[in-house]
């Protein structure tokens, strides 16, 4: 498929900024297909419009944004989705990877970003870029003062490896993996592995 084909859905509760992005974005070759000014529209929007992007911002009047990108990866794989937004911030980079964003734009960036995300998102939806990507992982992983190491156990909490395994895996003994396992939960303030697994993944810790 032809990528200037692209079909997008604006969702931003500004007039401006939609009238902006879809100048901006029709003038690059994209095909915007609809509007919405709110979450409640943007539901009604994607199903009635079917678009290959969505542009959303996290901040709406009845609701966040978040909500939107977590319902529409649930229903479609293959979405692109572009947050824009004023949030410039760890944690709303981090929780748009989480809910399952492809993209993730500040409004300040240069309208060629925006166009970058738009396409990165149509030809990969399910993996994710944004500017900062790895210094706010960073920073967030140094926050909780999780060492190499633990990470490395953390990463394979998700995929239910026993301690035996993680182990065999990591080239330690079962001990250490235990006791790794241990300082993980003090540091995430957690007391089992499913509850380091919802914290870890809420954080970037792990994807």
């Amino acid at each position: 498929m032809d990528e200037s084909k692209i079909s997008i859905l604006v969702i931003d509760d500004h007039q401006v900024v939609r009238e902006g992005l879809k100048k901006a974005l029709e003038g690059a070759g994209f095909s915007v297909v609809g509007e919405a000014a709110s979450k409640h529209e943007a539901f009604a929007q994607i199903a009635h419009k079917n678009p290959q992007v969505i542009i959303v911002d996290l901040r709406l009047p009845d609701g966040s944004g978040l909500e939107i990108v977590t319902w529409a990866r649930e229903i479609s794989p293959t979405l692109g989705i572009v947050v824009l937004t004023l949030q410039d911030e760890d944690s709303f980079l981090l929780a748009a990877l989480q809910a399952g964003a492809s993209a993730f734009v500040v409004k300040s960036a240069p309208l060629s970003d925006v166009i970058a995300a738009v396409s990165h998102s149509f030809l990969s939806p399910s993996s994710f870029t944004a500017k900062g990507l790895g210094s706010a992982i960073k920073r967030r992983k140094e926050g909780f003062k999780v060492t190499n190491r633990e990470l490395q156990v953390l990463a394979l909490l998700p995929q239910g490896k026993s301690s035996a395994l993680i182990a065999q895996e990591l080239f330690i003994s079962e001990t250490t993996v235990k006791t790794h396992l241990a300082s993980i939960y003090r540091k995430l303030n957690v007391a089992n592995r499913t509850e380091a697994v919802v914290i870890a993944l809420k954080h970037g810790l792990v994807t």
